[in-house]
């Protein structure tokens, strides 16, 4: 089992930024950290992911804005957030598979409201 703590969120205008962080704990090596967020009414959506390769993909509509990063023995991903926008309002949450593995683990989320 992967235990997964996000931190970081809170409430900011519009173009301001954000820092998340996930640390991930647990007896396993982990592939792919990444982050998912879900806003009001919709479904979960991909945000961003990073490899252990630090190989990364970005959802088109924070490409440019955000980057996610990972330092791989600290098992900790991060998610920079720049030029926010009201949409990207969210819990966000983060993500980890491990190697050989296809099942995703959850942190519990955090909220980040754009809002001015």
């Amino acid at each position: 089992q992967v235990q997964l703590v996000e931190s970081g969120g809170g409430l900011v205008q519009p173009g301001g930024s954000l820092r998340l962080s996930c640390l991930a704990s647990g007896s396993i090596f982990i592939n792919v950290m990444g982050w998912y967020r879900q806003a009001p009414g919709k479904q979960r959506e991909l945000v961003a992911t990073i490899t252990r390769e630090r190989r990364t993909n970005y959802a088109d509509s924070v490409r440019g804005r955000f980057t996610i990063s990972r330092d791989t023995a600290k098992n900790t991903a991060y998610l920079q957030m720049n030029s926010l926008k009201p949409e990207d309002t969210a819990v966000y949450y983060c993500t980890a598979v491990a190697l050989g593995g296809s099942t995703n683990y959850w942190g519990q989320g955090t909220q980040v409201t754009v809002s001015s």
